[in-house]
């Protein structure tokens, strides 16, 4: 399976051993040069509460806190302004600060039917998930991203990115930003 259909397949399992109502749903991912990817390019969680919440560890900038999964849902969330608004089909686009994140459908699927995507996504050469490994996490500011040798920082919506010089950087990255400790850079294998 492909990172957010292992992160968000994992955590339903916990969310459903601690007794939540949860269902899996199929996504399609907002490309940056336009339209939306193939279905079931993405999984996320639909957790009920008395309402439906959305769930989603997978994603990478995203929502912090769940988002209430109703058409004209506006939250407000330390990694920006969170909207849900009704599209074709009865599914519901994800926006953050004005922009289409991706579309849910609203029916649920089982986790065999993510397969195929998290396949493709986890051995293309044209997936941006096989170019090296990328480790991400949310500051209380923003989010930074060590992805290969590129260090990602976005401050306040502000985005700098820079390459490091050595080896010696990428280990100090990793310890310094993320607390992992390795005796060697991970290579894409």
């Amino acid at each position: 399976m492909g990172s957010a259909d292992e992160l968000n397949g994992a955590f339903a399992v916990l969310l459903r051993a601690l007794g939540f109502d949860v269902r899996l749903l199929g996504g399609r991912v907002w490309r940056r040069e336009g339209g939306f990817g193939p279905p079931l390019d993405h999984l996320a969680l639909r957790v009920d509460l008395g309402e439906p919440w959305l769930a989603d560890v997978g994603f990478g900038r995203f929502s912090l806190r769940p988002l209430p999964l109703v058409d004209g849902a506006v939250q407000d969330d330390p990694a920006g302004r969170f909207e849900i608004r009704a599209a074709p089909r009865g599914d519901l686009d994800v926006l953050l600060d004005g922009g289409v994140v991706y579309r849910l459908e609203q029916r649920p699927r089982e986790l065999a039917e993510f397969e195929a995507m998290a396949w493709w996504h986890s051995t293309s050469p044209r997936s941006r998930f096989t170019g090296g490994p990328t480790c991400s996490l949310a500051t209380p500011g923003g989010r930074i991203t060590l992805a290969g040798d590129r260090l990602i920082e976005t401050v306040a919506g502000q985005r700098t990115e820079r390459r490091l010089a050595s080896d010696a950087e990428v280990l100090a990255a990793y310890r310094e930003h993320f607390g992992i400790v390795l005796d060697r850079v991970p290579r894409a294998v």
